[in-house]
């Protein structure tokens, strides 16, 4: 930490008003409010505005002359020490009653963000904390109610809406670091990361399927169950389907901005059996038709 008279850049025999001043100076130079956007000032004025805190306290400066407190104002371990302040019929040759009566007393521009630092000092907004929340597809779609684990231990509840996607950003008002005085809580933001699924994907408020269908239900078509992020839903598949043909499954997508769902897309994929079947074998020798057609001739 560096010597709270070093910053100032004044002694450590300094009048009150001299400590008062050289932090005008360093203020006028270094505050965010004339800095607007330069981070390393800001930084500065912080270890400047630490500084003046402590040696601008009457009773702050002695204790940390006699070593009673570091830089940080935090307490040093006791080892009696013994020094021989002067005294006057004055008092405490660091006293000073008048404290910011100079900054109070001016009417000017800067002398009003000093009056405006010291209150947020006393009573500062606590910070925002940021987390990240990994969620699965299923929950980012159909949305759920979360418990995150802070790093400290504690917890977080955090309620997902439906159709929130990768990248969103939740802000739990007052679930942040506490507060400086009688300043609020700062935020939980929350960062959502959508894992991906094997099964879907997301195109805006629609999402997309890839299904395996056997040799028969592309020849003959039928019923069957079709998974979406709300559960598996019935579905039916045209004789004569094809890998490649989609299907739509209306108002199974995402939730809509302004109301509604999106669509579910599934696309077909016929598989066949793993084992081999003399039966198909037998019947594909058979089959005239099947031999004549050529898929990669075909215009139709």
């Amino acid at each position: 930490m560096n010597n709270p008279y070093e910053t100032l850049g004044v002694s450590p025999t300094a009048s009150s008003a001299e400590i008062q001043s050289a932090y005008r100076k360093l203020a006028k130079k270094l505050h965010p409010d004339l800095n607007p956007g330069d981070k390393a000032a800001e930084e500065k004025f912080k270890v400047v505005a630490g500084a003046y805190d402590l040696l601008g306290d009457a009773e702050k400066r002695k204790r940390f002359d006699s070593g009673e407190i570091d830089e940080t104002g935090t307490e040093r371990p006791q080892h009696h020490y013994y020094r021989d302040f002067a005294h006057s019929d004055g008092g405490h040759p660091y006293m000073d009653t008048s404290g910011f009566a100079d900054f109070m007393d001016s009417d000017d521009v800067f002398a009003e963000i000093l009056r405006g630092s010291q209150r947020h000092r006393a009573n500062r907004r606590g910070e925002d904390l940021h987390y990240t929340l990994p969620i699965s597809f299923v929950e980012s779609i159909a949305g759920a109610n979360k418990r995150l684990t802070l790093p400290g231990g504690g917890t977080l509840d955090v309620s997902i809406p439906a159709g929130l996607i990768d990248g969103k950003i939740l802000r739990l008002k007052g679930k942040g670091a506490p507060g400086a005085g009688k300043g609020i809580s700062g935020d939980a933001l929350i960062q959502i990361e959508v894992l991906p699924d094997s099964r879907f994907s997301r195109n805006g408020d629609d999402i997309s399927l890839e299904l395996p269908i056997s040799l028969s239900e592309a020849v003959l078509g039928g019923k069957i169950r079709v998974p979406t992020p709300t559960g598996d839903v019935s579905m039916a598949i045209p004789k004569g389907s094809n890998t490649g043909t989609k299907l739509r499954l209306r108002g199974k997508g995402a939730p809509r901005h302004g109301g509604g769902f999106g669509d579910e897309f599934v696309k077909l994929s016929i598989v066949l059996p793993k084992q081999p079947d003399s039966d198909l074998e037998a019947f594909i020798s058979n089959w005239d038709t099947g031999k004549d057609f050529n898929p990669r001739e075909d215009k139709s």
